[in-house]
């Protein structure tokens, strides 16, 4: 049987997020591999904001396109935190591109996967469904939304793969 033709998007800063909360680090590489023995992987998009000059974020950038993911970056956006004593918190969103791009590519894949536990995917979800496109939803129980958790296809929490996909 053939495998399913399948792109997978990733919500980087929803991801590294997660991360933290789980309090290990996911390996890109036997994530991939793991994924692609079920599927036919046409594509790897890894979206991120950056801040300016940060090399650590260039050189992972870098591994993530040495092992075959298309990555898309833009400036992080420094914005103040209203309340009591000034505060910024530096953000880039990505769910428009993210949510653009795999409309725009749905009719090339049986399947999509995206790593996000963020609400605001759970619209784009329900419209690829109703296309007739599987949505895979991978992430942690600590973070994904139940509003995504009850829309998605299927979906793959970090903790029950966490012995295959743990970065050492």
């Amino acid at each position: 049987m053939d495998k399913p033709k399948t792109k997978i998007y990733i919500d980087g800063a929803n991801i590294f997020y997660t991360q933290k909360k789980l309090g290990w680090t996911l390996d890109w590489q036997k994530i991939k591999s793991l994924i692609e023995t079920e599927k036919e992987a046409l594509d790897w998009r890894y979206y991120v904001g950056v801040k300016k000059d940060d090399e650590g974020m260039r050189k992972y950038l870098k591994y993530l396109n040495a092992i075959g993911f298309n990555t898309f970056t833009k400036p992080l956006k420094k914005i103040k935190v209203s309340g009591g004593e000034v505060k910024y918190i530096f953000k880039a969103n990505f769910d428009v591109e993210i949510t653009a791009d795999i409309l725009l590519e749905k009719s090339k894949m049986d399947e999509v996967i995206i790593f996000s536990g963020d609400s605001d995917f759970q619209y784009l979800v329900g419209k690829l469904k109703d296309a007739g496109v599987k949505v895979i939803v991978y992430s942690s129980r600590k973070t994904i939304s139940w509003e995504l958790k009850l829309e998605a296809s299927e979906v793959v929490y970090f903790e029950d793969i966490k012995e295959e996909i743990k970065r050492l």
